[in-house]
Protein backbone atom coordinates (compact mmCIF):
# COMPACT_ATOMS: atom_id res chain seq x y z
CA UNK A 1 0.00 0.00 0.00
CA UNK A 2 1.28 3.31 -0.80
CA UNK A 3 1.96 6.01 1.25
CA UNK A 4 -0.84 8.74 1.75
CA UNK A 5 0.58 12.62 2.03
CA UNK A 6 -0.42 14.84 4.79
CA UNK A 7 0.78 17.95 5.93
CA UNK A 8 2.13 18.51 8.89
CA UNK A 9 -0.77 19.90 10.81
CA UNK A 10 -3.07 17.25 9.52
CA UNK A 11 -0.68 14.94 11.25
CA UNK A 12 -0.41 17.00 14.50
CA UNK A 13 -4.43 17.12 14.58
CA UNK A 14 -4.72 13.01 13.36
CA UNK A 15 -1.94 12.30 16.20
CA UNK A 16 -3.74 14.67 19.08
CA UNK A 17 -6.94 13.58 18.43
CA UNK A 18 -5.68 9.51 18.79
CA UNK A 19 -4.23 10.82 21.82
CA UNK A 20 -7.60 12.33 23.32
CA UNK A 21 -9.45 9.10 22.38
CA UNK A 22 -7.41 6.86 24.48
CA UNK A 23 -6.21 9.66 27.55
CA UNK A 24 -9.62 10.52 28.10
CA UNK A 25 -12.95 9.62 25.80
CA UNK A 26 -11.88 5.94 26.27
CA UNK A 27 -11.71 6.06 30.33
CA UNK A 28 -14.88 7.59 30.34
CA UNK A 29 -16.98 5.79 28.79
CA UNK A 30 -15.41 2.58 30.25
CA UNK A 31 -16.21 4.64 33.43
CA UNK A 32 -20.00 5.00 32.08
CA UNK A 33 -20.57 1.53 30.91
CA UNK A 34 -19.81 0.31 34.88
CA UNK A 35 -21.70 2.80 36.36
CA UNK A 36 -24.63 1.64 34.17
CA UNK A 37 -24.24 -2.01 35.04
CA UNK A 38 -24.15 -0.96 38.41
CA UNK A 39 -27.74 -0.43 37.53
CA UNK A 40 -28.84 -3.56 37.57
CA UNK A 41 -30.83 -5.59 34.84
CA UNK A 42 -28.95 -4.68 31.44
CA UNK A 43 -31.38 -5.72 28.82
CA UNK A 44 -33.48 -2.58 30.09
CA UNK A 45 -30.71 -0.39 30.18
CA UNK A 46 -30.61 2.27 27.64
CA UNK A 47 -27.52 4.07 29.43
CA UNK A 48 -25.23 0.85 29.39
CA UNK A 49 -26.60 0.11 25.61
CA UNK A 50 -25.51 3.78 24.85
CA UNK A 51 -22.33 3.66 26.45
CA UNK A 52 -21.49 0.31 24.60
CA UNK A 53 -22.15 2.12 21.62
CA UNK A 54 -20.28 5.37 22.49
CA UNK A 55 -17.35 2.47 22.92
CA UNK A 56 -17.41 0.71 19.55
CA UNK A 57 -17.49 3.92 17.96
CA UNK A 58 -14.75 5.36 19.75
CA UNK A 59 -12.44 2.14 19.50
CA UNK A 60 -13.48 2.36 15.46
CA UNK A 61 -11.78 5.46 15.42
CA UNK A 62 -8.79 4.73 17.36
CA UNK A 63 -8.18 1.97 15.03
CA UNK A 64 -9.32 4.17 12.03
CA UNK A 65 -6.51 6.84 13.13
CA UNK A 66 -3.56 4.26 14.08
CA UNK A 67 -4.48 2.65 10.47
CA UNK A 68 -3.73 6.02 8.54
CA UNK A 69 -0.93 7.54 10.80
CA UNK A 70 1.47 4.34 10.02
CA UNK A 71 0.55 5.11 6.57
CA UNK A 72 1.15 8.37 5.57
CA UNK A 73 3.77 10.83 4.43
CA UNK A 74 4.24 13.97 6.33
CA UNK A 75 5.25 16.29 4.00
CA UNK A 76 6.76 19.75 5.31
CA UNK A 77 6.14 21.74 2.21
CA UNK A 78 8.42 24.83 4.27
CA UNK A 79 11.54 22.66 3.90
CA UNK A 80 11.07 22.11 0.12
CA UNK A 81 12.40 24.56 -2.32
CA UNK A 82 9.42 24.80 -5.11
CA UNK A 83 10.74 27.47 -6.54
CA UNK A 84 7.43 29.23 -6.92
CA UNK A 85 5.55 26.16 -8.47
CA UNK A 86 2.24 24.88 -6.54
CA UNK A 87 2.67 21.61 -4.65
CA UNK A 88 1.15 19.81 -2.14
CA UNK A 89 1.00 21.98 0.64
CA UNK A 90 1.01 25.35 -0.87
CA UNK A 91 -1.23 28.16 -0.55
CA UNK A 92 -2.76 29.65 -3.59
CA UNK A 93 -4.28 32.86 -3.87
CA UNK A 94 -6.02 33.06 -7.61
CA UNK A 95 -8.55 35.32 -8.77
CA UNK A 96 -11.58 33.88 -10.17
CA UNK A 97 -11.44 34.54 -14.48
CA UNK A 98 -15.65 35.61 -14.18
CA UNK A 99 -16.31 37.09 -11.47
CA UNK A 100 -12.80 39.05 -10.46
CA UNK A 101 -13.38 37.57 -7.30
CA UNK A 102 -9.96 36.59 -4.93
CA UNK A 103 -9.98 32.79 -3.58
CA UNK A 104 -7.62 31.10 -1.58
CA UNK A 105 -6.62 27.48 -1.61
CA UNK A 106 -4.37 25.06 0.54
CA UNK A 107 -3.90 22.07 -1.28
CA UNK A 108 -3.85 19.31 1.58
CA UNK A 109 -4.19 15.48 2.08
CA UNK A 110 -7.55 13.94 1.53
CA UNK A 111 -8.39 13.64 5.26
CA UNK A 112 -7.52 17.08 6.09
CA UNK A 113 -9.84 18.67 3.11
CA UNK A 114 -12.18 21.51 4.45
CA UNK A 115 -13.69 23.34 1.58
CA UNK A 116 -15.03 25.96 4.43
CA UNK A 117 -11.89 26.35 5.52
CA UNK A 118 -10.20 26.73 2.07
CA UNK A 119 -8.52 23.40 2.27
CA UNK A 120 -8.95 21.32 -1.01
CA UNK A 121 -7.67 17.83 -1.40
CA UNK A 122 -5.11 16.90 -3.68
CA UNK A 123 -7.12 14.94 -5.79
CA UNK A 124 -9.89 17.24 -6.67
CA UNK A 125 -10.15 18.77 -10.10
CA UNK A 126 -8.74 21.90 -8.98
CA UNK A 127 -5.75 21.19 -6.38
CA UNK A 128 -4.85 18.75 -10.11
CA UNK A 129 -4.85 21.64 -12.47
CA UNK A 130 -3.10 23.52 -10.02
CA UNK A 131 -0.20 21.69 -9.15
CA UNK A 132 2.87 22.47 -11.20
CA UNK A 133 1.85 26.12 -12.05
CA UNK A 134 3.23 29.10 -11.12
CA UNK A 135 2.27 32.47 -9.89
CA UNK A 136 0.76 34.66 -13.33
CA UNK A 137 -0.35 31.32 -15.09
CA UNK A 138 -4.06 31.17 -15.95
CA UNK A 139 -5.62 27.31 -14.52
CA UNK A 140 -8.43 25.89 -16.63
CA UNK A 141 -10.21 23.03 -15.26
CA UNK A 142 -13.65 21.09 -15.37
CA UNK A 143 -15.74 21.09 -12.31
CA UNK A 144 -18.93 20.06 -11.63
CA UNK A 145 -20.76 23.56 -12.38
CA UNK A 146 -19.19 24.04 -15.97
CA UNK A 147 -15.38 25.18 -17.09
CA UNK A 148 -14.03 27.26 -14.60
CA UNK A 149 -10.69 29.53 -15.15
CA UNK A 150 -8.61 31.09 -12.22
CA UNK A 151 -5.39 33.48 -12.46
CA UNK A 152 -2.87 32.34 -9.50
CA UNK A 153 -2.01 35.57 -7.96
CA UNK A 154 0.19 34.33 -5.38
CA UNK A 155 1.63 31.00 -3.90
CA UNK A 156 2.91 30.55 -0.13
CA UNK A 157 4.48 27.76 1.84
CA UNK A 158 3.46 28.53 4.95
Amino acid sequence: MSKVPVTVRGHEKMTEECKRLKSKDRPAVIAAIAEARAHGDLKENAEYHAAKDQQGFIEARIKELEGKLSNIQVIDVTSIDAKGKIIFGSTVELIDDATGKDIVYKIVGEDEADIKSGMISFTSPIARALIGKSEGDTVNFSAPGGEKAYEVVEVRYE
